[in-house]
């Protein structure tokens, strides 16, 4: 295959740069906000993208957050690549302050409680919700019985909490990103539109002097 990587990855690799890419975060954000910049749609259009691909990065549907930006841009008629480019908002960095706000505010609005001092213990439910999964996956063809009642913690106190939760938070970044985002990009393009033109009006200037040149040696 023509693209294929001549060293191909390990999936230690694949994992660590999937927490820390090469370069950094701080770059990994320039690259992002350089494309969303440049990308050629009306300022409006490219803004709903990113506020659909932010508003996305505050649901629990990790592995998903592309799937769930695509539809939600083509409801408001965004641009689809500014949202995908926008779910950078959810990474490594910021998912534990998103998640922990998510599941704070989610526990208030279900009327539930939501104890800061098993926080720790977060990690532990989502291992044992997986292990139910790989369980009864297995169970489908074995005797064995399946297991539920990690799953049903799982579900109750952090994925409905966190789904419910992070709605709020979510449509207000998103909406706070669009009316933050649209000006700058409309600025941007406006002043990209500018410099083309200018250079644009030196080339033309360029080949009339040539043709006059050639015009007074004729």
């Amino acid at each position: 295959m023509v693209f294929k990587r001549r060293n191909p990855r390990s999936y230690l690799q694949i994992i660590a740069e999937a927490l820390w890419p090469r370069g950094g975060w701080t770059r990994a954000f320039h690259y992002v906000k350089h494309r969303v910049r440049r990308l050629p749609d009306d300022p409006h259009r490219i803004a709903r993208g990113i506020a659909a691909g932010v508003f996305t990065s505050f649901t629990p549907l990790f592995g998903m957050h592309f799937v769930i930006a695509f539809f939600v841009t083509r409801v408001i008629r965004g641009n689809i690549l500014a949202s995908l480019l926008a779910t950078f908002v959810g990474n490594p960095i910021t998912f534990p302050v998103i998640a922990f706000t998510s599941m704070k505010l989610g526990h208030l609005i279900l009327g539930t409680t939501f104890d800061e001092s098993k926080h720790p213990t977060l990690f532990g439910k989502f291992v044992g919700a997986g292990e139910d999964l790989k369980h009864n996956f297995f169970a489908i063809f074995t005797d064995a019985t399946a297991h539920w009642s990690n799953l049903y913690n799982f579900y109750n106190e952090i994925f409905l909490p966190y789904l419910v939760g992070g709605l709020v938070p979510g449509l207000v970044c998103g909406v706070v990103s669009y009316y933050l985002s649209e000006p700058v990009i409309a600025a941007y393009q406006k002043r990209r539109r500018k410099k083309l033109r200018a250079r644009f009006e030196k080339l033309k200037a360029r080949l009339h002097a040539r043709v006059g040149e050639r015009h007074e040696q004729g």
